[in-house]
């Protein structure tokens, strides 16, 4: 770590030649890559190295090959040991032990996936979900109640939500929760087979306790979902109690260090205290009350404290693609394959165009989701230690979240398959990860909220916005809009932009390039398409709450896929804003210059997989669209000589990595290699080729 830390740039490691020229050739730049790491740790940096130094540890290391009932065993070992290192108390009140430290907590708690992601979702349940629940829906009584000893693991628990026949959609979970006024209890019960519980972390095995999200019932009203504290199993005999069961889950297709299971409950009884009540309340007389008037407004404050989940996933997958690109491109720089350019010395994979396109676009990427994520973080934090904790900020954290989230979770997937089919044969092997780590992140896209289900959150918060731009406007602003848009019709649907650019261009490539290359071209290009669909569709669904509610569902399915392809289209933009903001905290002009090419290949990368929408539209000419892939080529060729550093500064050690291609062995191989046959060409004795000889 200390090499990598130190060491200023690896710019000299890829050979160039130097055509002849009377003036002196600017100097290469270099990246500071110490620095670099610094500025991508971010806020939370010392918090991080400590956290970073904890998952190098083999004690918390996956060991691969077990069966997942010996993986269940070693994880929740290692739970204990978290516990004994002080590793996972950092957002609990500083009264019991904690550090009030929410922002802090999750940026510790994302780097547990570099050992093993069971390790981190198990933890994720335990504190992240469990203990956040009691702690955030919960009173001071419950926090001084349970917190200890869920903090300390002498309560395992689970955070029971999902049923088997609502997953995303929470407000119609049917579990039920009724007050009986004359013991002051809540009767829970799970009325019909799909409104079990289920994919629950610890309910097969480990869960002492749950909480329990059901209908709050009381004087025969339904006040929706509440949350209640629910003892599953005896401590002693660990056997479910009276009225409470429940099923394993299984093996599944990653993650099965983790005991998940169903939950089902009939007629189990549970004090009125045990009413999870910051936000709603039962009176021992049955009287329902809450701070919080509307019902829509109470549920989604309610699962908007649980918003962590989320957070930290989209910092786990990053991380997770981090790792997955320095292994990848480690190899890619000293594999060989194939003697193109040399009759006698094969290329580096990395030195091949579609070897840099498959790699450095994904390594792009990535800094793009990392420095969005610690935007995220920040903002998290600012909520949730109350500096900035108005409603307004709790949707925006919200809105931010479910747009980040499915990113960076779909990249980390699409990242550790491209790079382990980068890597071949070897690359499928379990030694290098790739293969476990994709099966373990498999499910990131579809917990924690299922990745279109989040955008589709954040496709109704862009259309809400855009409504309340026009909701109170007078007809002068009304008419200027309406004349706007008639005039941006007229321009990009007859092509009289297309004619404006090819004109600017005057046929020249090199024109259009700069004008792609330009941070105001790629934002103008990249804002335009979010705006331009949020008010398409906008303009389509005008009117649709004043229709019958099944003529307005049907006419809002007409425009799902509109939605939600502007919902992602509008995080891509936060990502790429976030990337150029974090250039301006850049001080070393070499790795400036360096990161402002990966950040215009991540722009012009956008462009490119979204050409056809900027061509049908009329965003770009023909001719300046044609130049999109031929200058992220010419931007490779930049970034190629930096590569190396440009993965160092993840800052990721072997302990993280523990991948054997990543440890120079196959430098070794090579060298070896290069060096039998280059001793056998000079001895005179190499076999002569067929082909030489019938030349």
């Amino acid at each position: 770590m200390t090499e990598v830390a130190d060491r200023t740039s690896s710019s000299n490691r890829a050979a160039s030649g130097t055509a002849a020229s009377t003036q002196p050739a600017a100097p290469a730049p270099t990246v500071a890559v110490a620095a670099l790491g610094e500025l991508l740790l971010g806020k939370w940096a010392h918090i991080r190295h400590t956290a970073r130094e904890l998952a190098g540890r083999p004690e918390v290391h996956k060991i691969e090959g077990l069966t997942h009932t010996e993986h269940r065993r070693r994880v929740f070992g290692q739970l204990k040991y978290l516990v004994e290192n002080n590793a996972v108390h950092r957002a609990f009140p500083a009264s019991l032990g904690g550090s009030d430290d929410h922002g802090g907590n999750i940026a510790g708690f994302e780097e547990l996936v570099t050992a093993d992601p069971s390790l981190q979702i198990k933890a994720g349940v335990q504190w992240g979900l469990f203990g956040s629940a009691v702690m955030h829906l919960g009173t001071e009584e419950h926090q001084t109640t349970w917190l200890p000893g869920i903090m300390s693991l002498e309560i395992p628990g689970c955070f029971a939500m999902t049923e088997t026949g609502h997953g995303s959609d929470v407000a119609s979970i049917a579990t039920t929760a009724t007050y009986d006024e004359a013991t002051q209890e809540f009767v829970i019960n799970t009325p019909f087979r799909a409104a079990w519980k289920d994919y629950i972390g610890n309910a097969a095995e480990d869960g002492l306790a749950a909480v329990v999200f059901a209908q709050l019932v009381t004087r025969n009203v339904n006040h929706g979902v509440h949350a209640f504290y629910v003892q599953l199993r005896d401590p002693d005999t660990k056997e479910f109690l009276p009225g409470i069961g429940g099923e394993d889950d299984g093996v599944k297709g990653g993650l099965n260090g983790i005991d998940n299971g169903r939950l089902h409950f009939t007629d189990v009884r549970v004090p009125r205290t045990n009413l999870l009540n910051r936000y709603g309340n039962v009176s021992p007389e049955g009287e329902y009350t809450s701070p919080i008037a509307s019902p829509g407004r109470r549920f989604f404050t309610m699962l908007g404290t649980l918003v962590q989940g989320r957070v930290s996933l989209d910092g786990a997958a990053v991380a997770a693609s981090k790792v997955a690109l320095t292994t990848a491109i480690r190899y890619a720089a000293e594999r060989r394959q194939f003697n193109a350019s040399s009759p006698t010395d094969e290329e580096v994979l990395l030195d091949y165009q579609r070897h840099q396109r498959r790699l450095f676009t994904r390594l792009a990427t990535t800094f793009a989701a990392s420095f969005a994520h610690e935007q995220l973080l920040e903002k998290f934090d600012d909520v949730f230690s109350g500096r900035h904790d108005t409603d307004a900020d709790r949707q925006d954290l919200e809105t931010l979240a479910a747009a980040l989230k499915p990113m960076s979770t779909w990249h980390a997937l699409d990242t550790l398959q491209e790079c382990r089919e980068a890597c071949g044969g070897a690359g499928f092997l379990i030694e290098n990860r790739f293969a476990s780590l994709r099966a373990d992140l498999d499910v990131y896209a579809t917990f924690e909220g299922d990745n279109t289900v989040l955008l589709q959150l954040v496709a109704k918060r862009l259309l809400a916005d855009y409504a309340k731009e026009f909701r109170n406007v007078d007809f002068g602003v009304l008419a200027r809009f309406v004349a706007a848009q008639a005039a941006d019709v007229a321009i990009n649907r007859t092509g009289l932009r297309q004619v404006a650019q090819f004109v600017a261009d005057t046929g020249s490539v090199q024109k259009a390039a700069l004008a792609l290359r330009d941070e105001e071209g790629q934002r103008t290009l990249l804002t335009d398409r979010v705006q331009s669909m949020v008010a398409e569709v906008g303009s389509a669904l005008k009117g649709a709450n004043k229709l019958p509610q099944h003529q307005g569902a049907a006419l809002f399915n007409q425009h799902q896929d509109d939605l939600i392809e502007a919902a992602q289209a509008h995080a891509e933009l936060l990502q790429w804003e976030a990337f150029t903001e974090a250039l301006g905290k850049v001080g070393d002009p070499g790795t400036l210059r360096v990161m402002t090419w990966l950040r215009d290949l991540f722009g012009l990368s956008l462009i490119e997989k979204h050409l056809s929408w900027y061509l049908m539209n009329g965003r770009l000419s023909m001719q300046r669209g044609r130049t999109v892939g031929a200058y992220i080529n010419r931007l490779l060729v930049k970034i190629r000589p930096h590569a190396l550093d440009l993965v160092d500064s993840f800052g990721y050690g072997p302990e993280h990595l523990r991948a054997a291609i990543a440890s120079g062995a196959e430098k070794e191989r090579q060298d070896g290699a290069r060096g039998h046959f280059r001793a056998q060409r000079a001895s005179g004795n190499a076999p002569a080729e067929e082909k030489s000889l019938l030349a």
